[in-house]
């Protein structure tokens, strides 16, 4: 059971699941667009959701506001790529200033930063995750189709200049597509002065650029490249997230480690997700969701209706996924949809 989170809410007014676990975080999706096309998140050609069906940033704020009024601390900004959605500093501004919430925090690609990066923190962004899945430019290009990697690392400085509380690179893993630069990448990091968590894909959506379970570099693999090259020390330190961190005292930084399937996390889930037109996913790999844009469009500014919705909501929040490497998978929306 994941230990319970102090929050200045009501007792009443927490989000406890039937497990006995409570939510204090929420990944809210502010759109499902990206300027990349990553091969382990979307097809090149991917239909992306009508404008219409989005959440406008008003109905963001409110969806944000609610659950830090329910006891959430931390709220993560995610997309697609959030830095592409318009006015997304203003909506940023109006959640970093809720009462109560302790963390507002984004993932990105970063390559949007070298604009946004001070804006950004003006608006009370602690913390970024910046994905970066390779250090060689061709390589960048083929797992991202559209990215630059001058552009990133770029992103990457102007951040590091801006003042973050901190700073973290994610790297997806694959099989003979990058998973000889493990030991690179967490140099890269630690030279920055930056943690870095690596990923095991997340079975979501049908791709047809590479087989799953033939990509399937697992962390247990990873972490065993890394120890041949540095001393990894087990640490509690924690995030809020799903990460098992490792200290590195060559470098000064942590490597974290997400892993879906060979160390299921989903037994201390603290967590929900927000899509960009307003489905409440209970779990990262399953399809427990309720409608909350409907609730927001068919009562608008009923911050009540709203909050029953989400507490009821953790009523049907399933013990965990059903990730399996080799199998076809379950979840048909793509990870662009899921948000981050």
């Amino acid at each position: 059971m994941a230990p319970r989170t102090e929050t200045s809410a009501p007792a009443g007014e927490r989000l406890i699941d039937r497990f006995g676990r409570m939510v204090s975080y929420v990944r809210i999706s502010v759109t499902d667009r990206c300027d990349f096309r990553c091969v382990y998140c979307m097809e090149p050609d991917t239909q992306f959701v009508p404008r219409a069906q989005v959440l406008t940033l008003e109905e963001l704020a409110l969806v944000a506001r609610a659950f830090v009024e329910l006891g959430v601390q931390k709220v993560r900004i995610t997309g697609g790529e959030p830095l592409v959605r318009r006015n997304v500093v203003s909506l940023l501004e109006q959640i970093g200033d809720l009462p109560g919430l302790r963390e507002l925090v984004l993932t990105t690609n970063g390559s949007q930063l070298t604009k946004l990066a001070q804006p950004l923190r003006r608006a009370g962004v602690k913390r970024i995750n910046i994905s970066l899945d390779s250090l060689d430019a061709e390589r960048f290009r083929r797992i991202t189709r559209t990215g630059n990697l001058v552009e990133v690392v770029a992103g990457i400085d102007a951040a590091r200049a801006a003042g973050f509380e901190s700073l973290k690179i994610n790297a997806v893993i694959l099989k003979h597509r990058n998973h000889d630069e493990v030991v690179a990448l967490v140099r890269f990091a630690g030279e920055r002065g930056m943690d870095i968590s690596f990923i095991e894909e997340m079975p979501l959506g049908v791709i047809a650029d590479h087989d799953r379970a033939e990509a399937y570099y697992s962390s247990d693999q990873i972490r065993r490249d890394l120890e041949a090259q540095f001393a990894l020390i087990p640490t509690p330190e924690q995030t809020g997230g799903p990460s098992r961190y490792f200290r590195v005292p060559e470098l000064g930084n942590k490597v974290g480690f997400i892993s879906p399937h060979s160390h299921n996390f989903c037994e201390a889930c603290n967590r929900v997700r927000v899509t960009a037109e307003g489905r409440l996913l209970l779990c990262l790999g399953q399809e427990h969701s309720v409608d909350l844009r409907h609730v927001l469009r068919q009562f608008p500014g009923e911050m009540d209706a709203l909050k029953d919705v989400i507490r009821h909501a953790m009523e049907i929040k399933p013990r965990g996924h059903d990730f399996h490497v080799a199998a076809q998978p379950l979840i048909f929306r793509h990870m662009n949809a899921t948000g981050g």
